[in-house]
């Protein structure tokens, strides 16, 4: 199939977009990739919630009723901005409510199914009240999934939304927003869709399942981690409706923003630097210790910088890390918000062994960037992650990885020792204290005794491309490939049609 020259319209729905609401991931996705494919000429508006906390100032676009049960909530549309580096300002639609989003968080309130869905349909309410019909709604993890359920059971034979097709991406097939099927009446659908082929899943409706079902494309954020989902041991229950699906999904790795990550103009970090000068990342190194109260050393400096669940594997590291900072002096920096576990773990360790673990228990993008920029080495033992950002962004301050070989950590890191030439890291397989420890200890082999080898490994990762020009070309792609199914009704699908390599 030839990838036409067309320049399409979309409208890119999420939960959170960088940088007015983020918790993760997510946000930084859905603001750096509409920033790509707007350079690329197409026309790319981004809608999301206006949470109590975003304090902007806006242009009124416009404002709806929107049916929520038996009851109606307005709905007013303001507008800001995302801005391309061609210096395009791309729209970004706010959706208010003072009901459902006038609040100081983003999550976890007893409410989330109702304000979701009402972001679902005020994505498609609004689009009639402007001048905007989209040839495609790319919607984002699992807030996002009634779109695709609303758009086949409620506005498809209507002549506005007819030929509109959806894409569907999975962030995290682990947080599927499943809830009672009290939910339902808010809806406000005809009969027939709560069923175990469509939105029902064991016995909860289910947000993900809707964008599984009902999507014209699904994709997820690698390839790797497209393949893993269709077993049981990372399907999350799942894997039946994805294989039912499997030749509509595809992988795409996601990228990072290179001018967000930039070690040569990054105002978070003590010393900026290059390819050029990558020994100033020893005086950054020198920085955080300072910063952190550890001892200031040549030791390995090993960083994290992650949500703190049990997704991200520490266990294995704090079952190991004792051992190597007796053995080894290695040094730790921990960076993240999550499960108290992690918490009272991490600060038995710091407490004592205080010159060489730093534990921060917040969200702080500035001292995140100060880990990638200081660290010698970043940890990543995760049990499955989807893509992972991490691993990508420590590259990009030339901060090498070691990392569990799961999903993306398996597509974009290289094990150094399997291939000196391009290794860019170092993996592991095995969801072992044992196997982490191994390759954690191979990394600071080639560390202390092959200095020259490490600074060539330093250059590979200042060096390597993970921005999002690659994979922007990849969703197009995929835009195509929606487009075709939901006109003609048919899809022709070849995973060779969406490589970006």
């Amino acid at each position: 199939m030839k990838f036409n020259n067309k320049k399409l319209k979309i409208l890119f729905v999420s939960a959170e977009v960088d940088p007015f609401a983020k918790t993760g991931g997510l946000a930084d996705v859905a603001g750096s990739l509409p920033k790509e494919l707007s350079l690329l000429g197409h026309d790319v508006r981004v809608v999301m919630p206006r949470y109590g906390f975003i304090k902007l100032d806006m242009k009124y676009v416009s404002d709806f009723p929107v049916e929520m049960g038996d009851r109606k909530e307005t709905c007013i549309v303001k507008e800001g901005s995302l801005v391309d580096l061609d210096q395009k300002p791309i729209p970004v639609y706010f959706i208010e409510n003072h009901h459902y989003f006038n609040r100081e968080g983003i999550y976890c309130y007893n409410d989330d199914a109702q304000r979701f869905i009402l972001l679902c349909k005020a994505a498609l309410e609004m689009l009639q009240y402007m001048d905007f019909k989209p040839d495609i709604i790319h919607c984002n993890d699992w807030h996002t999934g009634p779109i695709c359920l609303l758009l086949e059971e409620k506005y498809r034979n209507q002549d506005f939304y007819k030929d509109i097709a959806t894409v569907y991406t999975v962030h995290n097939l682990e947080y599927q927003g499943n809830f009672g099927s009290d939910v339902i009446p808010y809806l406000n659908l005809a009969d027939g869709f709560f069923t175990s082929e469509k939105a029902e899943f064991y016995g909860m409706f289910s947000f993900m399942k809707c964008g599984l079902v009902y999507a014209d494309i699904i994709n997820t954020v690698s390839r790797q981690y497209a393949e893993e989902i269709l077993t049981s041991a990372y399907g999350e229950r799942m894997e039946g409706v994805l294989n039912d699906r499997k030749n509509d999904l595809f992988g795409i790795v996601n990228g990072i923003s290179y001018e967000e990550f930039d070690p040569e103009k990054d105002k978070a970090l003590s010393y900026n630097y290059n390819i050029d000068n990558f020994s100033l990342k020893k005086a950054n190194k020198t920085a955080l210790q300072e910063e952190l109260k550890l001892k200031k050393s040549d030791a390995p400096l090993m960083g994290i910088v992650t949500r703190l669940t049990g997704q991200k594997g520490l266990e294995l590291l704090i079952g190991c890390i004792e051992e190597l900072i007796e053995k080894e002096d290695v040094q730790l920096a921990v960076l993240g918000l999550g499960d108290d576990y992690y918490y009272k773990a991490f600060s038995k360790l710091e407490n004592k062994y205080p010159h060489n673990v730093a534990a921060v228990y917040e969200f702080n993008s500035d001292l995140a960037k100060r880990i990638y920029s200081a660290s010698d080495m970043f940890l990543m033992p995760s049990r499955f992650e989807p893509c992972g950002l991490g691993q990508i962004i420590s590259l990009r301050y030339g901060t090498i990885p070691v990392v569990r070989a799961t999903g993306g950590l398996a597509e974009t890191i290289i094990d150094f020792d399997e291939d000196n030439s391009a290794g860019n890291g170092f993996k592991f397989d095995e969801f072992s204290v044992t196997a982490c420890k191994k390759a954690i200890e191979r990394a600071i082999k080639v560390y202390r005794e092959q200095p020259a080898v490490w600074n060539q490994l330093i250059g590979r990762a200042l060096n390597s491309d993970f921005s999002w020009k690659k994979p922007s070309l990849a969703y197009l792609k995929l835009y195509e490939l929606a487009l075709e199914r939901e006109t003609k009704g048919y899809c022709f699908k070849c995973p060779e049609e969406v490589t970006y390599e």
